[in-house]
Order: C-alpha cells, then sequence, then structure tokens
C-alpha cells in the first residue's frame, strides 16, 4: 500500500511539474506569437498582448487607435499592405468597413483563438521534454547525480523546473529597446477630445487615439471617416428597419423561397437588408449571380466575409463574374461551405436541380472586357449541351450574364436562367424551347447598388435590388423584386408568377428586348 502510495505521489508530482512547465511555456509563446491575416482589405498581422485594449496600427500616415475590450489579454492588429488609389480612398473605405464590423471581428477573434491552441501545443510539448530527459537519465544514474534522499531530488527538479521557466521568459520574451523614439505609442486620447469640433456617435466614444499625430490633413480624414460611418450606419440600419414594415407574398404550404442577390461589388451595407428581406420573406437560401467584388483580388476579402456572415445559416449557392475573375472569389466561398460553379448537377432550393457557372471573361475597375479562352457564346453553346445532357429538367440555371443561359432555353433544358451583370431588372420572359418545353430568364438589378464596378460608400450609388424567388416541387414559380432607392425609399414590386402554360414569348433574346409586361422593368443592356 505504501509502495502504490509513493508511486502515486511520484507520477503526481511528475504531471505537476509538466503542467507548471507547460503553462508558463504556452503563455510566453502566446504573448509573443503572430499570425497574418487579411482584415480590413490588409494584409495584417495579428499579435495577442498584454493588457485590455485591441490597438490597430494603422502606419505612418494615419493615428493608430485602441479601444478596452474588457479582458487580460489584448490584441495588436498591424495593417500591411493593400491596394488603394488614394488614403482618403482607404479612409472611407475603412469608415464603411467599420460600419459593419462584425466578420472582420470574428477573423480578429479566430486569429487568436488559433494562436492560443497553437500555443498551448507547444507548450504541452515543450513541458514534456525535461521530464521524458529525466526518465531516460534513469533512476540509478540519477542518484549518482543528485544524490538518493527525497529532498535532495525534489529540491533538484524544482531548480530544474525554476531554469527552464527562465529559459523560456528569457528566450521568447522580447529585450528592452533603450533607443530613443520619435513618437511614444503610449500617447494617447480620447477620440472627443483628438475632436473637440465633432459630434462622435456613441458606439464609438470609447475609442482613442494616438495623441502626437494632430496634422490638419489627418484631422480631416479622420473627420471624413466619422462622417462616412455616421452616414451608412444611418442609411443601412434605417433600410433594415423599414423592412419590417414591408408586406410580402407569404409562401404557401410545400413552396420554398430563394433570395437573390447580384452584382454586390463590395458593398457590405446591404447584407443586413439582404438577409432582413430574406427573413422577412420566408427565404431558406441564397442565390448569388457574382460580381460580389471590383476586382477579385484578396484585399477585398472583407466584402466575402460580410456576405457569408449574412447568410451562413441559409443553403448557399454562387458564381463568379467577370469582376471576380481569378481563383481566389471561388476558393474563398468553397473553404466556407458555399456551393460554387460546377458542370454537376446540384440539389437546388426546394429540391429541385440546379447547375451554375462562372463567367469566364476579367474586367477591372472601368468598362473594358478581356475574354480569355472561350467567348460568352461558345460558352454558352457549352453550357446548353452540359444543361441538356441532364437525365432530369434542369428547374434553375444560375449564371452572371444571361446570355450564358439563352441556348439552354432556346432548346428547351431548363425552367429558369438567372443572372445579373447589366445591374438593372430585366425579365422575367417566357422563351419557347425547339423541344416544345418554354423556362423563364431573369436578371437581377445590382444588390449593392454599384455604378459600373464602385459600390462602396456612405449611401447607394443607384437603386439596389434583390428578388425573393419561389419554388414549388422544386420548380420556380414566381418572383417578387424589392428595390431599395438612393433616398432610403423601398418598393416592394408585384408578385409574378412563372407560367410556364401561358403564351409564350418567341422573339426575346436576351436581355436587349424591351416589353411592356406587368410588374416588369425593362432596359438596355448596358456594358459593365
Amino acid at each position: 500500500m505504501a509502495v502504490g502510495k509513493r508511486t502515486m505521489l511520484r507520477w503526481g508530482g511528475y504531471g505537476l511539474a509538466w503542467l507548471v512547465l507547460a503553462l508558463s511555456a504556452a503563455f510566453a509563446i502566446f504573448l509573443n506569437s503572430s499570425t497574418t491575416v487579411t482584415v480590413a482589405s490588409h494584409d495584417a498581422q495579428i499579435s495577442p498582448t498584454l493588457g485590455n485594449y485591441v490597438t490597430i496600427r494603422t502606419g505612418p500616415f494615419l493615428p493608430d487607435v485602441r479601444r478596452e475590450q474588457g479582458g487580460p489579454i489584448g490584441v495588436d492588429v498591424r495593417l500591411g499592405k493593400t491596394e488603394a488609389d488614394s488614403t482618403e480612398q482607404l479612409v472611407e473605405r475603412y469608415a464603411f468597413i467599420a460600419s459593419r464590423p462584425d466578420s472582420q471581428v470574428a477573423i480578429v477573434r479566430g486569429a487568436i483563438v488559433d494562436l492560443a491552441w497553437e500555443a498551448a501545443a507547444r507548450g504541452a510539448v515543450f513541458g514534456a521534454f525535461p521530464l521524458l530527459l529525466w526518465a531516460m537519465i534513469g533512476r540509478q544514474r540519477r542518484r549518482e547525480l543528485v544524490g538518493s534522499t527525497p529532498m535532495r531530488r525534489s529540491v533538484v527538479v524544482l531548480a530544474s523546473g525554476a531554469v527552464l521557466v527562465a529559459v523560456v521568459v528569457l528566450v521568447v520574451m522580447p529585450r528592452a529597446d533603450d533607443e530613443p523614439k520619435v513618437v511614444e505609442q503610449d500617447t494617447w486620447q480620447s477620440l472627443e477630445s483628438y475632436l473637440p469640433e465633432l459630434q462622435i456617435p456613441g458606439e464609438a466614444r470609447g475609442i482613442e487615439v494616438q495623441g502626437t499625430l494632430s496634422a490638419s490633413g489627418t484631422r480631416r480624414l479622420v473627420m471624413s471617416a466619422i462622417d462616412t460611418y455616421q452616414t451608412s450606419r444611418t442609411f443601412y440600419d434605417g433600410a433594415v428597419e423599414k423592412v419590417a414594415d414591408l408586406e410580402f407574398r407569404e409562401p404557401q404550404e410545400g413552396e420554398t423561397v430563394a433570395l437573390i442577390v447580384s452584382d454586390r461589388h463590395d458593398n457590405i451595407g446591404m447584407d443586413s437588408v439582404a438577409r432582413a428581406i430574406a427573413d422577412k420573406g420566408g427565404a431558406t437560401a441564397v442565390l448569388d449571380a457574382g460580381d460580389d467584388t471590383s476586382t477579385g483580388q484578396q484585399w477585398e476579402a472583407f466584402s466575402l466575409d460580410s456576405l457569408d456572415d449574412a447568410f451562413n445559416d441559409l443553403d448557399r449557392f454562387a458564381v463568379q463574374g467577370n469582376h471576380d475573375h481569378g481563383t481566389f472569389v471561388q476558393g474563398y466561398l468553397d473553404d466556407r461551405g458555399w456551393q460554387t460553379a460546377s458542370s454537376d448537377v446540384l440539389e437546388g432550393p426546394g429540391g429541385g436541380r440546379l447547375m451554375a457557372f462562372n463567367d469566364p471573361r476579367s474586367s477591372g475597375l472601368g468598362t473594358w472586357r478581356d475574354t480569355p479562352g472561350l467567348t460568352i457564346g461558345e460558352l454558352a453553346v457549352n453550357i446548353a449541351d452540359d444543361v441538356c445532357a441532364s437525365e432530369e429538367r434542369v428547374n434553375t440555371l444560375l449564371v452572371h450574364d444571361i446570355d450564358m443561359g439563352t441556348p439552354s432555353l432556346e432548346r428547351g433544358c431548363v425552367d429558369l436562367v438567372i443572372s445579373g451583370h447589366v445591374h438593372v431588372q430585366v425579365g422575367p420572359d417566357l422563351v419557347k424551347g425547339s423541344n416544345g418545353e418554354a423556362g423563364y430568364n431573369y436578371t437581377n438589378g445590382t444588390t449593392g447598388g454599384a455604378a459600373y464596378a464602385v459600390a462602396v460608400g456612405s449611401k447607394l450609388r443607384r437603386p439596389a435590388e434583390v428578388t425573393l424567388l419561389t419554388y414549388r416541387d422544386g420548380r420556380p414559380v414566381g418572383l417578387q423584386p424589392v428595390t431599395l432607392q438612393t433616398n432610403g425609399v423601398f418598393r416592394v414590386h408585384d408578385y409574378i408568377p412563372l407560367n410556364y402554360g401561358s403564351k409564350v414569348v418567341t422573339d426575346v433574346k436576351g436581355p436587349t428586348a424591351k416589353k411592356d409586361v406587368p410588374g416588369r422593368v425593362v432596359v438596355g443592356r448596358a456594358n459593365q
């Protein structure tokens, strides 16, 4: 019994020693770790710190900002490279992102949690190493080295542990820098004292700025950012509140509703509005017809983060537009569980059959478009071949440009082609296929209220639109567009039934045709 008790005490001592070493090492490693993620359109270095501040280091030309977050561990965010045409444009982008910060906060929080787990794992290994070395030496050799009395062994073990902890701290903790600094980073003042002439929003009153930066140009930039922030929050929050008073067609038993969005072009402000409409209209899925970004580059991850955050509990389908060209956008959405372009038939809303294809073109922020490889006409024929080869009729074809779905309609292989691209609503138009089957085309307006490829700003640049699409038994049976005007007023369009047995329009060749149909907005094609 005595032997068993000594064994338990010995193993308990080993466990305690490991825990002390592991926690000490993990804490030191954690406080000196960092990772790089994309935050607020920047490559940003994220580091944990002692203290309860979240600090954002913006660079040499703008003041650093910080805010208390109420915990013992703070966060240091050091902004790195990004793309912007001017400092003014960059500041406006900061303000716009700050008005809808949830997705960016989640990224930083996730980065810190990952660093903590990594530090814990490394600390656990480090704490086990001296104990394994102790075991490898063996009892006989240890007695020869330190003696045989329990007291001497305990003293040696504790001393060894203290030395190891000290080594960890000395190795990983930064050394003091005695060099003089041009600007002391701990000189801070409240936003109210920094800009006494400005009414600071209540939610921003806990923010502090680096107090030594007081150049008039810098102050004007900060004032502009606050104005953009206030205007954006007022406009989009007000729009979300107004959705509660809107009246949409209620889905009937056996029906499923999906929300169509397209051409967001980085306007994260509209995401909360679109989600409010989806909830009010009973939508359980979202169909994204592309152009979520303006260039398809990694700095626009903030837009995709916001999109994903807004609809992460719905069934999600997305294609790339010409402004999303490249591998980044689809890969980013794939990693977050979106169903993206594929030549396979997917299970769509209501259990229907859906196919989705990307736009092959590449566009920048202007009006030009490059077409590497296939033209839209050639791609449209290939898409029709895939759609018509399906064993069962395809109910929904999701593309960016309606021209990509025209041959599929002309052959009579699909019920509804959904697109965006031209930034205005076109259709729905009923087209009779060569096989006698009819289908509709429908183009959703810009959800971001974008003018060309630009939508970032404190308010809409043009009317923004989403559409509630109703399915019955997997087949599209009705559309209800919802438009938010630039003055903040909503227009809820009439519900448009999709009756595949009604009179067929045979002369419609995409969105260039003009025809008066109740509940429709018909315009010519714009080059987007």
